[in-house]
C-alpha cells in the first residue's frame, strides 16, 4: 500500500539533521536551568552529576536493541510501528494512544513554557512587557510556517539554536572550570547516595525524554537503517555527557556538599543557574543566556511539534484515526494537516488556561509537561519490552544485542516509569489534587485502545490488515526522487 503523492512524506535528513530535531526536543539549555535545578534541589543534590551518567547508561542500552530494530523497520509511527511489530497490533494501537496523549500535552505544555518565559524574558531584557498568551500565539504562529516548509528547513533552524544554547552553557562551564576547577566529590558514594537517588535517577532520565524521536523521521532520512542508529546513539551520548559535565560545573560551583541547600534555595524563582551565570559570566552574558532560552523552549516547542505530527500523520495513513490528517504538501512532503491539527488543539489548551486566568507555569506547564512527559516515558518502556519480544520471537542468535542488553535497558526504563508514578507531583512540579490524579489519563487511554482495537478487528477489517502492511516503508519508496514534486 505504496502513499500517493498528496500522503508522501519526503526529507534528506542526515545523521545531524535527525541529531538536530532530536537534541532541540531535549532543549539542552532548558534542561539544565529548569531539570537540572530541580534534581539539585530535591534529588541527588551535588552527586546529580553521576546520576546523568546512570542515565545514559540505561538509555545506550536501550538503544542497543533499538538499533538492530531500526535497521530492520522504518516507519514515520516510530515507537507505534515498532510495538506493532513486537507485540502485535492490539499493543501497538495502545502504544499509539500512549504516544498521542504524552507528545500532544507535551507540546501544549510547550507552548505555554514558551509563551510565559518569552514574555518574563522580553519584559526583564527590552521593557516590552506583554501577556503571555501573546507569544502563545506567535510561537504557535511561528512553529506552523517552518512546519510547512518541510523537515529540512527545521532541522536547519534547530540546529542554528542548538549551536547557540549549547555554546553559553559551554563558556559557563570553562568560566567555572579556570576559576574553580571542578571537584570529584560527585562521584563518590557517599554523595551521591546520599539525597534521593530515585528522583534524582528520575530527574536525569527526563532530561533524556525527546531522544526517543529519532525513529519517527526514518521515512525522511536520506539513509534510515544507517541514519537512526548512529543518531540515537550520538543524541543519547551527547544528551548525557553534556549535562553530566554541565551539572558537575554548577555543583562544583556552588560547593558539592552545599549544592541542594543551595539549589533549595532558588528552587521557588529557577533561577539558580543564572544565578550562577551572573558570578561568573557577567550580567550581560547571563542576559544573553535569557535570550537564549526563549530560543531553546521555541526550539523544543518545533521538534516537539513534529514528533507529536508524525503520530498523527502515521495514524491517519493507516486509517485509524481521519485518513486527511496524512495529507502532505506535494512540494515537500510536510504533513500540513496533522500539523495544523496538532497545533490547534495545543494553542487552544493553552488559551483556555489564558482565558481562565489560571498560571501558565503551576496550572497548565505542570499538567501538561507532567503528563506529557509521563507518556513519553511510559512508551519508552513498552517499545523497550517489544523490541526484546520481537527478536526472541524470530529466534535472532545475537543474545548479547538482541536480548541480554536491550532487556537490561529496558529493566531500567520501567524503574524509571515506576519511580514517575509513584513520585509525579514532584515530576509535574505541583501538589494539586488534580495534578497528582493525571496519570490515571493513560490507564484510560490503554482501555480505549483496546476498544478502538477490538472495534477496527470487527468492522474495519481494512484498518486492521494496515497495520501490519504500513509497517515498513523503505520497500515502498519510489525509485525516482522526483515523485511528488
Amino acid at each position: 500500500m505504496s502513499p500517493t503523492p498528496e500522503t508522501r512524506l519526503q526529507g534528506n535528513l542526515g545523521v545531524p539533521g535527525v541529531v538536530f530535531l532530536v537534541l532541540a526536543a531535549v532543549a539542552p539549555l532548558t534542561g539544565i536551568i529548569v531539570i537540572g535545578g530541580i534534581g539539585i534541589a530535591v534529588g541527588a543534590g551535588g552527586g546529580t552529576p553521576m546520576m546523568f551518567l546512570l542515565a545514559t547508561a540505561v538509555f545506550l542500552l536501550f538503544a542497543v536493541g533499538y538499533a538492530q530494530m531500526a535497521k530492520r523497520l522504518v516507519n514515520a509511527g516510530g515507537f507505534y510501528a515498532y510495538v506493532v511489530r513486537g507485540l502485535g497490533r492490539t499493543a501497538g494501537v495502545v502504544a499509539a494512544f500512549v504516544a498521542m496523549v504524552g507528545y500532544n500535552c507535551f507540546v501544549a505544555g510547550a507552548v505555554g513554557t514558551s509563551g510565559f518565559f518569552t514574555s518574563i524574558v522580553f519584559a526583564d531584557v527590552f521593557g516590552l512587557d506583554l501577556p503571555w498568551w501573546i507569544w502563545i500565539l506567535v510561537s504557535a504562529a511561528g512553529v506552523w510556517l517552518l512546519t510547512r516548509s518541510g523537515i529540512d528547513v527545521s532541522a536547519k533552524v534547530l540546529g542554528v539554536a542548538l549551536v547557540l544554547e549549547v555554546s553559553i552553557l559551554v563558556i559557563l562551564d570553562v568560566a567555572i572550570l579556570f576559576t574553580t576547577g571542578y571537584s570529584f566529590e560527585p562521584f563518590l558514594p557517599e554523595v551521591f547516595l546520599a539525597g534521593s537517588m530515585g528522583l534524582g535517577l528520575l530527574f536525569a532520565a527526563n532530561a533524556f525524554v525527546g531522544f526517543e524521536a529519532t525513529g519517527l523521521f526514518s521515512e525522511e532520512a536520506r539513509d534510515p537503517k544507517r541514519t537512526i542508529p548512529r543518531a540515537t546513539y550520538v543524541a543519547i551520548v551527547f544528551i548525557g555527557i553534556f549535562a553530566a559535565v554541565t551539572t558537575w560545573a554548577i555543583v562544583s560551583a556552588l560547593g558539592v556538599r552545599e549544592a541542594g541547600d543551595i539549589a533549595m534555595e532558588h528552587l521557588a524563582a529557577g533561577d539558580l543557574v543564572f544565578s550562577v551565570s551572573t558570578e561568573y559570566l557577567g550580567g550581560g552574558m547571563t542576559d544573553a543566556m535569557q535570550l537564549l532560552l526563549v530560543i531553546s523552549l521555541f526550539a523544543a516547542l518545533l521538534a516537539l511539534h513534529n514528533s507529536a505530527t508524525r503520530y498523527l500523520y502515521a495514524l491517519g495513513r493507516t486509517g485509524v484515526l481521519p485518513r486527511a490528517l496524512a495529507r502532505t504538501r506535494r512540494s515537500n512532503g510536510a504533513p500540513v494537516t496533522a500539523s495544523t491539527t496538532q497545533l490547534v488543539f495545543a494553542t487552544l489548551v493553552a488559551m483556555a488556561y489564558a482565558v481562565a486566568g489560571l498560571d501558565p507555569i503551576a496550572n497548565l506547564v505542570a499538567a501538561f509537561t507532567g503528563i506529557g512527559t509521563l507518556g513519553i516515558v511510559v512508551l519508552q518502556a513498552i517499545a523497550a519490552t517489544a523490541i526484546v519480544v520481537h527478536f526472541r520471537r524470530v529466534r535472532d542468535a545475537r543474545w548479547l544485542s538482541t536480548f541480554v542488553l536491550p532487556l537490561l535497558g529496558g529493566l531500567g526504563l520501567w524503574t524509571v516509569t515506576a519511580l514517575a508514578f509513584a513520585n509525579f507531583p514532584e515530576l509535574a512540579g505541583s501538589d494539586s489534587p488534580i495534578i497528582t490524579l493525571l496519570p490515571w489519563l493513560l490507564p484510560l487511554a490503554a482501555v480505549l485502545a483496546v476498544a478502538v482495537a477490538s472495534w477496527l478487528r470487527a468492522s474495519k477489517p481494512d484498518v486492521w490488515t494496515a497495520l501490519d502492511q504500513d509497517l515498513d516503508r523503505v520497500a515502498q519508496r519510489p525509485m525516482t526522487t522526483e515523485v511528488g514534486k
